[in-house]
């Protein structure tokens, strides 16, 4: 064996066991969980739930950190370039791993490439919500209507390039349908002026649009996953209500950066396993709506890989774009 041979093993033996030895200390200092969002929305709601249970399984604290802007790029970009080394980890979201890589021309990530996934949190749908005054009580009442006034009917949304924004687009192509986009500076602006009557329609998150369906200020025509709600069980799904197959649903899940030594992955799975099965995190999720669906870094890694196909098909149709 040459020298340069027997150097190279040594290096990568003591490499190896300088990783087993990190790994088998993990935790030993605080780790952020980067939300890129900003605070007070699902995303916050999901991540923080799943920090504080982690926090006390883990015996370290895990820190939010809300790093809103671009959609979620921003935030999720620095995931991406942080030290592969457990200590900064990401709230993964439909909107940025699967939309943003395609929508924005400067997103500064690859959602298969840099990212080593560590699992999914759950699935969430949006809403289709009108107001009481609109004439369609049915999605097919309300494809026929926006047929009849092709160009006319307006649907609100939480911005340009948003997930409720890209549903709308999505649905539309589904019917075959054309409606007229209003972005508004959050879910909240916008439900404020559909409530007021100023627009017909919008895409919305489940929780949001929760109090005012039952309320009678809003009324929901569907939920955009397979599966009924379980906040909404009265309220059909886009699918059951004659366009096959839509799905629409936004998942979470939690990612590190590529390279992060697979031991720590894999710790890191198993306490989101835990907190995901534990009574009170179950409870805060799904109070947001959002159903829980725990599995392995590569369920999550598949998952990713065939979300931000279909998606990226979605955005290209749409023609959306953002810087």
């Amino acid at each position: 064996m040459t020298s340069s041979w027997a150097r190279s093993l040594c290096a990568g033996a003591a490499l190896l066991a300088a990783t087993s030895a990190s790994a088998q200390n993990f935790p030993d200092h605080p780790i952020t969980l980067i939300i890129p969002f900003a605070p007070g929305g699902s995303t916050s709601i999901v991540g923080r739930a799943i920090a504080d249970k982690m926090s006390e399984t883990l015996g370290e604290k895990v820190i939010v950190d809300n790093r809103p802007g671009a959609g979620g790029t921003v935030g999720t970009r620095a995931v991406a370039k942080s030290a592969p080394d457990g200590y900064t980890i990401g709230l993964g979201y439909t909107g940025t791993l699967a939309i943003g890589p395609t929508l924005y021309a400067k997103a500064g990530y690859d959602p298969r490439k840099d990212f080593a996934p560590i699992g999914m949190i759950g699935h969430s749908p949006n809403s289709l919500v009108v107001h009481p005054s609109f004439p369609a009580r049915t999605v097919a009442e309300l494809i026929a209507y926006a047929k009849a006034n092709a160009g006319k009917v307006n649907f609100g949304s939480a911005g340009a390039g948003t997930a409720s924004h890209i549903t709308g687009e999505y649905f539309a192509k589904a019917a075959g349908i054309t409606l007229v986009h209003v972005p508004y500076k959050g879910t909240g602006p916008a439900l404020v002026d559909l409530i007021g009557g100023h627009i017909p329609m919008a895409f919305a998150p489940v929780p949001a649009t929760h109090a005012n369906i039952v309320g009678g200020q809003l009324r929901g025509l569907a939920v955009t996953s397979l599966t009924r709600a379980s906040l909404l069980p009265e309220v059909p799904t886009v699918a059951e209500s004659g366009l096959q197959g839509f799905d629409a649903s936004l998942a979470y899940g939690l990612v590190a950066p590529s390279g992060t030594p697979r031991p720590i992955v894999e710790r890191l799975n198993a306490e989101l396993r835990k907190a995901l099965q534990s009574e009170d995190v179950r409870k805060r999720l799904q109070q947001d709506g959002t159903d829980p669906s725990p599995g392995s870094p590569e369920d999550y890694a598949a998952f990713i890989d065939k979300d931000e196909a279909k998606w990226a098909q979605i955005v290209r149709s749409s023609g959306a774009k953002e810087e």
